[in-house]
Protein backbone atom coordinates (compact mmCIF):
# COMPACT_ATOMS: atom_id res chain seq x y z
CA UNK A 1 0.00 0.00 0.00
CA UNK A 2 1.26 3.46 -0.59
CA UNK A 3 0.76 6.39 0.31
CA UNK A 4 -0.78 7.91 -2.80
CA UNK A 5 -3.58 5.44 -2.62
CA UNK A 6 -6.97 5.77 -1.45
CA UNK A 7 -8.11 3.95 1.64
CA UNK A 8 -10.45 1.79 0.33
CA UNK A 9 -13.71 1.52 1.34
CA UNK A 10 -15.47 -1.16 4.03
CA UNK A 11 -17.44 -3.11 2.31
CA UNK A 12 -20.03 -6.14 3.86
CA UNK A 13 -20.30 -9.22 3.59
CA UNK A 14 -22.35 -9.99 1.21
CA UNK A 15 -24.04 -13.59 2.38
CA UNK A 16 -25.41 -15.68 0.11
CA UNK A 17 -28.91 -16.62 -0.63
CA UNK A 18 -28.27 -19.74 -2.70
CA UNK A 19 -30.61 -22.66 -1.67
CA UNK A 20 -27.65 -24.39 0.03
CA UNK A 21 -27.57 -21.67 2.83
CA UNK A 22 -31.30 -22.04 3.33
CA UNK A 23 -33.00 -25.16 5.29
CA UNK A 24 -35.40 -26.91 2.78
CA UNK A 25 -38.80 -26.82 3.92
CA UNK A 26 -40.14 -30.12 4.23
CA UNK A 27 -39.10 -30.72 7.97
CA UNK A 28 -41.12 -30.08 11.31
CA UNK A 29 -39.42 -26.39 12.68
CA UNK A 30 -38.36 -25.40 8.90
CA UNK A 31 -39.69 -22.29 9.51
CA UNK A 32 -38.17 -21.03 12.83
CA UNK A 33 -34.76 -22.71 11.49
CA UNK A 34 -34.56 -20.64 8.42
CA UNK A 35 -35.37 -17.57 11.07
CA UNK A 36 -32.35 -18.75 12.92
CA UNK A 37 -30.26 -19.42 9.77
CA UNK A 38 -31.15 -15.86 8.19
CA UNK A 39 -30.24 -13.94 11.15
CA UNK A 40 -27.07 -16.42 11.74
CA UNK A 41 -26.17 -15.32 7.94
CA UNK A 42 -26.98 -11.41 7.90
CA UNK A 43 -26.84 -10.36 11.37
CA UNK A 44 -24.36 -12.57 12.89
CA UNK A 45 -21.88 -12.22 9.79
CA UNK A 46 -20.99 -16.45 9.67
CA UNK A 47 -19.20 -17.42 7.07
CA UNK A 48 -21.15 -19.52 4.38
CA UNK A 49 -19.57 -22.62 5.95
CA UNK A 50 -20.55 -22.28 8.95
CA UNK A 51 -24.58 -21.49 8.19
CA UNK A 52 -24.09 -24.38 5.68
CA UNK A 53 -23.38 -26.98 8.59
CA UNK A 54 -26.22 -25.53 11.02
CA UNK A 55 -28.51 -25.32 8.56
CA UNK A 56 -27.80 -29.56 7.96
CA UNK A 57 -27.16 -30.49 11.66
CA UNK A 58 -30.67 -28.53 12.84
CA UNK A 59 -32.58 -30.19 9.59
CA UNK A 60 -30.77 -33.91 10.55
CA UNK A 61 -31.98 -32.67 14.33
CA UNK A 62 -35.56 -32.42 13.91
CA UNK A 63 -36.16 -35.00 11.31
CA UNK A 64 -34.50 -37.20 14.07
CA UNK A 65 -37.26 -35.66 16.62
CA UNK A 66 -40.03 -35.99 14.02
CA UNK A 67 -39.22 -39.84 13.65
CA UNK A 68 -38.25 -41.22 17.25
CA UNK A 69 -40.16 -38.22 19.24
CA UNK A 70 -43.02 -37.11 17.46
CA UNK A 71 -41.87 -33.59 16.76
CA UNK A 72 -44.30 -31.51 14.98
CA UNK A 73 -42.07 -27.97 15.00
CA UNK A 74 -42.99 -26.85 18.52
CA UNK A 75 -39.55 -25.46 20.09
CA UNK A 76 -41.54 -24.76 23.22
CA UNK A 77 -42.90 -28.61 23.54
CA UNK A 78 -39.05 -29.87 22.73
CA UNK A 79 -37.77 -31.50 26.39
CA UNK A 80 -34.28 -32.12 27.76
CA UNK A 81 -35.16 -35.96 27.32
CA UNK A 82 -35.05 -35.60 23.74
CA UNK A 83 -32.07 -33.78 23.14
CA UNK A 84 -30.18 -36.23 25.58
CA UNK A 85 -31.44 -39.49 23.70
CA UNK A 86 -30.76 -37.91 20.20
CA UNK A 87 -26.87 -37.38 22.25
CA UNK A 88 -26.81 -41.10 23.27
CA UNK A 89 -28.12 -42.65 19.98
CA UNK A 90 -25.88 -40.44 17.24
CA UNK A 91 -22.74 -41.19 19.25
CA UNK A 92 -22.85 -44.39 17.86
CA UNK A 93 -22.91 -43.29 14.30
CA UNK A 94 -21.54 -40.03 14.33
CA UNK A 95 -18.09 -38.57 15.54
CA UNK A 96 -18.00 -36.21 18.38
CA UNK A 97 -16.55 -33.22 17.02
CA UNK A 98 -19.80 -33.27 14.24
CA UNK A 99 -21.78 -33.74 17.37
CA UNK A 100 -20.68 -30.76 19.32
CA UNK A 101 -21.29 -28.95 15.44
CA UNK A 102 -25.21 -30.22 15.99
CA UNK A 103 -25.18 -29.65 19.88
CA UNK A 104 -23.74 -26.02 18.90
CA UNK A 105 -26.73 -24.97 16.40
CA UNK A 106 -29.24 -26.22 18.61
CA UNK A 107 -28.06 -23.79 21.06
CA UNK A 108 -27.52 -21.30 18.91
CA UNK A 109 -31.27 -21.90 17.81
CA UNK A 110 -32.47 -21.78 21.01
CA UNK A 111 -30.63 -18.35 22.19
CA UNK A 112 -32.55 -16.48 19.01
CA UNK A 113 -35.69 -18.28 19.63
CA UNK A 114 -35.81 -16.92 23.57
CA UNK A 115 -34.82 -13.62 22.28
CA UNK A 116 -37.03 -13.48 19.59
CA UNK A 117 -39.77 -14.72 22.58
CA UNK A 118 -41.07 -17.59 20.88
CA UNK A 119 -39.82 -19.73 23.18
CA UNK A 120 -39.28 -19.12 27.32
CA UNK A 121 -35.96 -21.67 28.16
CA UNK A 122 -33.81 -23.90 26.45
CA UNK A 123 -33.69 -27.29 26.70
CA UNK A 124 -29.94 -27.55 26.56
CA UNK A 125 -29.89 -25.11 29.65
CA UNK A 126 -27.28 -27.50 31.80
CA UNK A 127 -26.66 -30.09 29.52
CA UNK A 128 -23.10 -31.28 28.76
CA UNK A 129 -21.95 -32.22 24.78
CA UNK A 130 -19.51 -35.35 24.97
CA UNK A 131 -15.72 -34.93 25.56
CA UNK A 132 -14.24 -34.09 22.73
CA UNK A 133 -10.43 -36.30 22.49
CA UNK A 134 -7.59 -34.66 22.83
CA UNK A 135 -5.80 -34.49 19.63
CA UNK A 136 -2.67 -32.55 19.02
CA UNK A 137 -2.79 -30.79 15.60
CA UNK A 138 -0.56 -32.29 12.70
CA UNK A 139 2.18 -30.57 11.43
CA UNK A 140 5.31 -30.52 8.96
CA UNK A 141 8.87 -30.78 10.41
CA UNK A 142 10.70 -27.88 8.93
CA UNK A 143 12.64 -30.39 6.81
CA UNK A 144 9.34 -31.45 5.49
CA UNK A 145 8.08 -27.57 5.29
CA UNK A 146 11.33 -27.18 3.19
CA UNK A 147 11.06 -29.80 1.06
CA UNK A 148 7.24 -28.77 0.13
CA UNK A 149 7.42 -25.52 0.03
CA UNK A 150 10.45 -26.44 -3.02
CA UNK A 151 8.06 -28.74 -4.98
CA UNK A 152 6.34 -25.83 -7.56
CA UNK A 153 10.28 -24.96 -8.79
CA UNK A 154 11.15 -28.47 -8.80
CA UNK A 155 7.63 -29.14 -11.16
CA UNK A 156 8.67 -26.44 -13.28
CA UNK A 157 11.95 -27.82 -14.13
CA UNK A 158 10.94 -31.31 -14.79
CA UNK A 159 8.07 -29.60 -17.20
CA UNK A 160 5.09 -30.35 -15.43
CA UNK A 161 3.95 -26.30 -14.67
CA UNK A 162 4.87 -23.67 -16.51
CA UNK A 163 6.38 -20.54 -14.97
CA UNK A 164 2.88 -18.61 -14.21
CA UNK A 165 1.46 -21.38 -11.99
CA UNK A 166 5.12 -22.24 -10.19
CA UNK A 167 4.86 -18.19 -9.41
CA UNK A 168 1.13 -18.70 -8.06
CA UNK A 169 1.86 -21.98 -6.11
CA UNK A 170 4.86 -20.83 -4.42
CA UNK A 171 3.39 -17.61 -3.53
CA UNK A 172 0.14 -19.75 -2.31
CA UNK A 173 2.18 -22.02 -0.10
CA UNK A 174 4.46 -19.44 1.39
CA UNK A 175 1.39 -17.55 2.84
CA UNK A 176 -0.18 -20.07 4.16
CA UNK A 177 3.43 -21.44 6.06
CA UNK A 178 4.42 -17.33 6.53
CA UNK A 179 1.58 -15.58 8.15
CA UNK A 180 -0.87 -18.85 8.97
CA UNK A 181 -3.58 -17.77 6.84
CA UNK A 182 -6.76 -20.10 6.67
CA UNK A 183 -7.50 -20.87 3.29
CA UNK A 184 -10.69 -18.95 3.12
CA UNK A 185 -8.06 -15.76 4.31
CA UNK A 186 -5.59 -16.71 1.39
CA UNK A 187 -8.59 -16.61 -1.35
CA UNK A 188 -9.87 -13.23 -0.02
CA UNK A 189 -6.41 -11.49 -0.72
CA UNK A 190 -6.46 -8.53 -3.15
CA UNK A 191 -3.82 -7.19 -3.89
CA UNK A 192 -4.50 -3.80 -1.88
CA UNK A 193 -4.64 -5.56 1.30
CA UNK A 194 -0.79 -6.02 1.20
CA UNK A 195 1.58 -3.16 2.59
CA UNK A 196 4.64 -4.16 0.30
CA UNK A 197 6.43 -1.81 2.39
CA UNK A 198 6.17 -3.68 5.77
CA UNK A 199 4.89 -6.61 4.49
CA UNK A 200 1.98 -6.91 6.69
CA UNK A 201 -0.97 -7.66 5.44
CA UNK A 202 -5.02 -7.14 6.07
CA UNK A 203 -6.79 -10.64 6.42
CA UNK A 204 -10.62 -11.00 6.78
CA UNK A 205 -11.34 -13.48 8.97
CA UNK A 206 -13.87 -15.21 10.69
CA UNK A 207 -17.71 -12.98 11.29
CA UNK A 208 -15.90 -10.53 9.46
CA UNK A 209 -13.36 -9.60 11.76
CA UNK A 210 -10.43 -8.29 10.51
CA UNK A 211 -6.58 -8.24 11.25
CA UNK A 212 -2.74 -7.33 10.40
CA UNK A 213 -0.93 -10.09 10.00
CA UNK A 214 2.66 -10.44 8.94
CA UNK A 215 3.38 -12.98 6.30
CA UNK A 216 7.48 -12.86 6.01
CA UNK A 217 9.83 -11.52 3.17
CA UNK A 218 9.63 -14.95 1.78
CA UNK A 219 5.97 -14.66 1.01
CA UNK A 220 6.19 -10.91 0.43
CA UNK A 221 8.76 -11.53 -2.52
CA UNK A 222 6.41 -14.64 -3.64
CA UNK A 223 4.06 -12.10 -4.60
CA UNK A 224 5.69 -9.33 -6.13
CA UNK A 225 6.99 -12.28 -8.08
CA UNK A 226 3.67 -12.98 -9.24
CA UNK A 227 2.19 -9.31 -9.46
CA UNK A 228 5.38 -8.78 -12.18
CA UNK A 229 3.65 -11.44 -14.37
CA UNK A 230 0.58 -9.53 -14.71
CA UNK A 231 2.43 -7.23 -16.46
CA UNK A 232 0.60 -3.99 -15.43
CA UNK A 233 0.44 -3.09 -11.56
CA UNK A 234 -3.34 -4.62 -10.06
CA UNK A 235 -6.15 -3.25 -9.27
CA UNK A 236 -6.67 -2.41 -5.59
CA UNK A 237 -9.33 -4.84 -5.33
CA UNK A 238 -8.01 -7.43 -7.43
CA UNK A 239 -7.41 -10.90 -6.13
CA UNK A 240 -3.62 -12.17 -5.83
CA UNK A 241 -4.79 -16.02 -6.80
CA UNK A 242 -6.49 -16.60 -9.36
CA UNK A 243 -7.78 -19.28 -11.57
CA UNK A 244 -6.18 -19.75 -15.11
CA UNK A 245 -9.53 -17.72 -16.14
CA UNK A 246 -8.64 -15.30 -13.79
CA UNK A 247 -10.89 -15.77 -11.95
CA UNK A 248 -10.77 -15.52 -7.83
CA UNK A 249 -9.00 -18.74 -6.65
CA UNK A 250 -11.55 -21.09 -4.50
CA UNK A 251 -10.23 -23.04 -1.32
CA UNK A 252 -10.90 -26.19 -2.96
CA UNK A 253 -8.61 -25.54 -5.85
CA UNK A 254 -6.05 -24.60 -2.80
CA UNK A 255 -6.20 -28.14 -1.35
CA UNK A 256 -5.71 -29.99 -4.15
CA UNK A 257 -2.78 -28.09 -5.70
CA UNK A 258 -1.25 -28.72 -2.04
CA UNK A 259 -1.63 -32.43 -2.71
CA UNK A 260 0.14 -32.14 -5.81
CA UNK A 261 3.27 -30.79 -4.14
CA UNK A 262 2.50 -33.54 -0.73
CA UNK A 263 2.96 -36.17 -3.32
CA UNK A 264 5.98 -34.63 -5.33
CA UNK A 265 7.70 -34.30 -2.14
CA UNK A 266 6.96 -37.70 -0.82
CA UNK A 267 4.51 -36.30 1.71
CA UNK A 268 1.42 -37.73 2.99
CA UNK A 269 -1.20 -36.40 1.38
CA UNK A 270 -3.97 -36.41 3.65
CA UNK A 271 -2.49 -32.80 5.14
CA UNK A 272 -4.58 -30.38 4.23
CA UNK A 273 -4.00 -26.39 3.95
CA UNK A 274 -4.68 -25.82 7.48
CA UNK A 275 -1.95 -27.93 8.64
CA UNK A 276 0.16 -25.68 7.22
CA UNK A 277 -1.08 -23.22 9.73
CA UNK A 278 -0.45 -25.60 12.41
CA UNK A 279 3.12 -25.94 11.18
CA UNK A 280 3.58 -21.81 11.24
CA UNK A 281 2.39 -21.68 14.77
CA UNK A 282 4.36 -24.58 16.27
CA UNK A 283 7.48 -23.32 14.16
CA UNK A 284 6.84 -20.13 15.76
CA UNK A 285 6.05 -21.60 18.94
CA UNK A 286 9.74 -23.55 18.96
CA UNK A 287 11.69 -20.07 17.89
CA UNK A 288 10.12 -18.97 21.20
CA UNK A 289 7.32 -16.58 19.63
CA UNK A 290 4.96 -15.73 22.91
CA UNK A 291 1.72 -16.87 22.79
CA UNK A 292 -0.15 -13.93 23.09
CA UNK A 293 1.32 -12.97 19.57
CA UNK A 294 0.55 -16.34 17.93
CA UNK A 295 -2.72 -15.63 19.32
CA UNK A 296 -3.07 -12.69 17.10
CA UNK A 297 -0.91 -14.03 14.16
CA UNK A 298 -3.75 -16.82 13.63
CA UNK A 299 -6.79 -14.43 14.55
CA UNK A 300 -7.73 -16.72 17.60
CA UNK A 301 -10.35 -15.01 19.80
CA UNK A 302 -9.29 -16.70 22.82
CA UNK A 303 -5.77 -17.88 24.05
CA UNK A 304 -7.02 -21.14 25.24
CA UNK A 305 -7.72 -22.28 21.62
CA UNK A 306 -3.39 -20.79 20.68
CA UNK A 307 -2.50 -22.86 24.16
CA UNK A 308 -2.99 -26.12 22.17
CA UNK A 309 0.40 -25.49 20.33
CA UNK A 310 2.30 -25.70 23.81
CA UNK A 311 1.03 -29.31 24.13
CA UNK A 312 3.09 -29.78 20.55
CA UNK A 313 5.74 -28.10 21.96
CA UNK A 314 6.27 -30.06 24.93
CA UNK A 315 5.50 -33.43 23.00
CA UNK A 316 8.46 -32.19 21.33
CA UNK A 317 10.40 -31.84 24.24
CA UNK A 318 9.52 -34.73 26.10
CA UNK A 319 10.34 -37.27 23.51
CA UNK A 320 13.86 -35.66 22.96
CA UNK A 321 14.23 -35.41 26.97
CA UNK A 322 13.56 -39.80 26.59
CA UNK A 323 15.86 -40.15 24.06
CA UNK A 324 18.78 -37.69 25.20
CA UNK A 325 18.58 -37.50 29.13
CA UNK A 326 20.50 -40.79 31.25
CA UNK A 327 17.89 -40.46 33.71
CA UNK A 328 14.75 -40.94 31.33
Amino acid sequence: MSGKERPRPVKKKEVSTSPETLPERNFPGSVHVEMYISALANERRASRYTVRNYNQALRDFCLWAEKDAGFSGDFEKLRRNTVRDFIVEKQQTHARTTLHNHLAALRGLFRYLMRENIVKASPLTGLRSPKLPKQLPRFLTEQQTADLLAMPQALQVSGRIDESVRLRDEAILECLYGGGLRVSELCGLNYGDVDFSTGVTRVHGKGSKERMVPIGKVALAAIVNLRKVAGQIPAYDSPIFTTERHQRLYPRAVQLLLKRYLKAAGLPQDLTPHKLRHTCATHLLNHDADLRSIQEQLGHASLSTTQIYTHVSLSRLKSAHAKAHPRA
